[in-house]
């Protein structure tokens, strides 16, 4: 069974939104209870200029609070007020869940199961600490090619991923 996500202060997650009420969205972040993300959390929101979220949508943000005894909230600006990458995120690509362990591992800096899939083709990816990945190439062929290998990263030796990779590449 796979661990539940516990979230952490600072974490990057994609959580969906599940709700709307008043000033505030209700996000599911694969977590025990919901987030809670207000709509002047994104960078450049007003009162009179919100961001355009929808019931259904992915969004890619941070934990701004995250202890026992508050519910969890999310902001998609940092400490200056920037998207810095946060946000809503596109509708067309693909989502999925993987183990919190394999998130750690893709997350790692020079990641080389990154850097190798990079040289398939060129893809988007967000990655979430509560275990959600996010992935858009220009096919949705080569997208599901990114995300069978990806799943089968975690049972694969590095040997045995680049063996499939190279096969998938043709040499």
């Amino acid at each position: 069974r796979r661990s539940q996500y516990v979230p952490v202060k600072g974490d990057h997650v994609i959580g969906i939104v599940t709700a709307r009420a008043g000033d505030v969205f209700r996000l599911d972040v694969g977590g025990s209870e919901q987030a809670s993300l207000s709509y002047l959390a994104f960078e450049g929101a007003t009162k009179r200029n919100r961001p355009n979220v929808q019931v259904g949508d992915l969004i890619y943000g941070q934990f701004l609070v995250a202890n026992k005894d508050m519910e969890p909230e999310m902001v998609c600006i940092d400490s200056s007020g920037r998207a810095s990458g946060m946000g809503v995120i596109g509708q067309d690509g693909f989502l999925f869940k993987v183990s919190l362990g394999l998130i750690r591992k893709l997350l790692a800096p020079k990641c080389e199961i990154i850097q190798e899939l990079s040289q398939l083709y060129p893809f988007e990816l967000v990655l979430g600490m509560n275990g959600r990945i996010w992935v858009k190439a220009k096919t949705v062929q080569q997208t599901l090619i990114i995300v069978n290998i990806l799943e089968a990263c975690e049972y694969m030796t590095a040997e045995q991923r680049k063996q499939a990779l190279a096969k998938l590449s043709g040499n």
